[in-house]
């Protein structure tokens, strides 16, 4: 299972596109709030119901966990801090977009590794960032914005599913 978490103010473009086209690839992935509440509020006033709450999942069958940017607190939630960075140890898959690599990087994550992220981020990516549109270095995928979640999307699919299928929604999709 793969899981997308979402806060108040999550950039929806980067969620819903994300959510939506690994979906069409038959890609399990589920929407967790970590709000509280199963309706979180995007960046642009769509509101959207999650799958599931924070404190109510079990992460234990977690194969990637993805962050979408936008003017949210990823960073403030320590129950995705820890399991973000034992997702890590584990060499599990973690993809970020926006300003949500800024999270890895604060959590150190990104140590070792190259990322790329919304501009004005990229001091707390240190001596990860490389720059780029979308980023693939060993367990972390990164994009840099809103314009690229299709781009940021269909590398997940590929690296969870393969290039056949990647480009088979690709296709499909008219991208």
């Amino acid at each position: 299972m793969n899981y997308l978490f979402l806060d108040n103010g999550f950039e929806e473009i980067e969620a819903l596109t994300t959510v939506d086209l690994l979906r069409r690839a038959n890609i399990q992935v589920t929407t967790v709030s970590i709000t509280g509440k199963a309706m979180v509020l995007g960046a642009h006033n769509i509101a959207v119901e999650a799958d599931g709450l924070m404190d109510d999942v079990d992460f234990s069958d977690a194969e990637m966990l993805i962050l979408p940017g936008g003017a949210s607190h990823l960073e403030n939630c320590n129950a995705l801090c820890d399991l973000l960075k034992q997702h890590n140890e584990q060499g599990k898959m973690i993809a970020a977009i926006c300003y949500a690599p800024s999270v890895l990087g604060r959590l150190g994550i990104l140590e070792g590794k190259q990322a790329t992220c919304y501009p004005g981020f990229e001091s707390y990516l240190g001596e990860s960032y490389v720059g780029g549109l979308v980023v693939e270095s060993k367990n972390i995928i990164t994009a840099k914005g809103p314009g690229l979640s299709a781009d940021f999307a269909f590398c997940i699919i590929e690296k969870l599913a393969g290039s056949d299928v990647a480009d088979k929604v690709y296709d499909a999709a008219q991208y």
